[in-house]
């Protein structure tokens, strides 16, 4: 199964350093039958897009967690063997569990934000908890992020990119 897992340039650092990403159970979004039942008209390219901006909006969530990390929004695209993936619907009709470590091998690319988003979503980051809380200022804050699109990156480029990074 594709799956898209919420991250930061930092955390894809320690995927080069150490060739895999994170540490099992992996909170992801993926096309579960349930987004498949909730967006029944579309394709699976728009599948997967509803996926990877969910993976983004939780990304700034890591953000938030992380005040040292660069202030770019980061998803890592893997596929995954169906058998290591739950649904954790409770969460979000498209998020997943991955039950085993994703090794570098699995990745099939990562979207990163351009370095122009980084205002943007420094902002979102610092207003994530008030727009979960409900505050609808905040969550236009948030939302401000969500404008910016991310580039997409093959696996070959991610050395180069957090050179620049």
């Amino acid at each position: 199964m594709r799956v898209y897992l919420p991250s930061t340039l930092t955390a894809l650092r320690a995927l080069l350093d150490t060739g895999v990403v994170g540490a099992a159970p992996l909170p992801a979004y993926g096309v579960t039958p349930s987004l498949r039942e909730w967006y029944a008209e579309g394709d699976l390219e728009e599948l997967e897009y509803v996926a990877l901006t969910l993976a983004a909006k939780a990304s700034v969530r890591l953000l938030d967690a992380d005040p040292d990390a660069v202030r770019r929004r980061v998803v890592i695209v893997a596929d995954v063997p169906d058998a290591v993936v739950a649904w954790a619907l409770h969460v979000d009709r498209a998020a997943v569990k991955v039950a085993d470590p994703v090794a570098l091998r699995l990745v099939q690319a990562v979207h990163v934000d351009d370095p122009s988003a980084e205002k943007d979503v420094t902002v979102a980051a610092d207003a994530v908890v008030e727009a979960d809380l409900g505050s609808q200022d905040a969550v236009f804050r948030v939302e401000q992020a969500e404008g910016h699109e991310l580039q997409w990156y093959a696996t070959q480029e991610i050395g180069p990119l957090l050179e620049l990074s």
